[in-house]
């Protein structure tokens, strides 16, 4: 298997997903589809709690210190937020996201009021941009996003991202079916974001040690975290803009590295 075979197969796996979820969706009441959007926040948690929980990683207490990792990560999250919030990645994904409607989707036919196009116009932009950055940020923040893309890039192998494929295609069926088309063009997102891990992962090597990864790991856990907490509707957690988190944790790891 080549470099980017597993990012192909997730690509895929989006796209078969969120046609059968389209296709289910109108079939579904309103609340089946808003019990299956909370079921996937509840599994969201419960998989960013287990990615959090690498903070603890022996590894990384061997590299920073007992008691740096916790600190480490906290620092990643407010520099990360910082520069996130400064750089305004999360409007900028609803800029995309709203693109995309706009050069994917048709004008209704038939004669509509003034008022009632732009109201519907509204609604549909709403819905595809919220479909759009939920499922990118739950199909491109996590371990096996950065871990899977890597080792494909080193050849050791698709494995892991066969298996997020198999994950994200489950989860686009539920997702499509509950909030609309914007998820099947989430799978841009995959593309671009795996393919350019994985394209990194290639050109440079095997170059981050297991107290990085695991950094990274712990703070992708607690984005997922933020990323349940919005389909729960608990809290709009702008995750968009805690993404620079995941290169600023491993930097911090390095700093203290090296200084220590």
């Amino acid at each position: 298997m080549f470099p980017g075979f597993g990012t192909l197969v997730n690509v895929a796996t989006v796209l078969v997903g969120a046609s059968i979820g389209l296709l289910l969706g109108h079939r579904l009441p309103l609340r089946t589809r808003r019990t299956v959007t909370d079921a996937l926040g509840l599994v969201t948690l419960l998989i960013g709690a287990l990615s959090a929980v690498e903070v603890t990683a022996p590894e990384l207490s061997a590299a920073v210190g007992r008691s740096a990792p916790v600190l480490i990560i906290l620092g990643a999250l407010l520099i990360g937020g910082i520069v996130g919030s400064l750089i305004d990645i999360e409007a900028r994904l609803e800029q995309f996201g709203d693109w995309l409607r706009r050069r994917l989707s048709r004008k209704p036919a038939g004669a509509v009021s003034a008022e009632g196009a732009e109201s519907a116009e509204t609604a549909a932009r709403a819905r595809f941009i919220e479909g759009f950055v939920t499922a990118s940020l739950v199909f491109c923040v996590g371990p096996l996003t950065i871990l899977g893309s890597l080792s494909d890039g080193l050849g050791l192998g698709p494995d892991q991202l066969l298996l997020k494929a198999a994950l994200d295609g489950f989860a686009a069926i539920a997702f499509a079916a509950s909030l609309g088309v914007g998820v099947l063009a989430s799978a841009v997102a995959v593309a671009v974001i795996q393919g350019g891990l994985t394209l990194v992962g290639f050109l440079i090597g095997d170059f981050l040690p297991p107290a990085h990864l695991a950094a990274i790991t712990a703070a992708g856990g607690l984005l997922l975290l933020g990323v349940g907490l919005r389909l729960l509707q608990i809290k709009p957690v702008p995750v968009g803009n805690l993404l620079p988190a995941l290169l600023v944790a491993p930097l911090l790891v390095q700093l203290l590295v090296v200084v220590g």
